[in-house]
């Protein structure tokens, strides 16, 4: 699988629009090559350079296996990220670049997660359906 965006290059400079300061809305996303083996996906954004070495921003599971997620739309389970809130939650400092990865993974299942789930609970059920991983 390949996972880029229309909005930003790999290891480039987030927009603005999709962080904490400005709109707050998730980038487009498109995934490539998706094995026929999958019957859901499931996307965590973590920070690499946070304080905690890795704050997460956003957990997604039970996805279509679809190759495009449009801005500021997802179809899906959302987790609650760090920020004490449910889905998406950008870059939030404008003093210091931090790296922000977006993991995919490639699931042979649905996930049974309870609403509200965090990262951790994430990769828990991922342990036991995880076809595929990219970052």
């Amino acid at each position: 699988m390949n996972i880029s965006s229309t909005a930003f290059y790999a290891n480039g400079i987030i927009p603005s629009k999709y962080t904490r300061l400005v709109e707050n809305v998730n980038p487009p996303l498109n995934i490539d090559q998706i094995t026929q083996k999958a019957k859901s996906l499931a996307i965590v954004m973590v920070e690499r350079n946070a304080p905690e070495d890795t704050r997460t921003h956003w957990v997604l599971w039970n996805l279509p296996t679809m190759s495009q997620i449009n801005e500021n739309e997802v179809s899906g389970e959302q987790g609650m990220n760090d920020f004490g809130s449910l889905g998406y939650s950008g870059p939030c400092s404008p003093r210091e670049i931090c790296q922000y990865i977006f993991k995919v993974y490639a699931l042979d299942d649905m996930l049974q997660l309870l609403k509200g789930a965090c990262r951790r609970d994430l990769e828990d059920g991922l342990r036991y359906h995880t076809i595929l991983m990219e970052s």
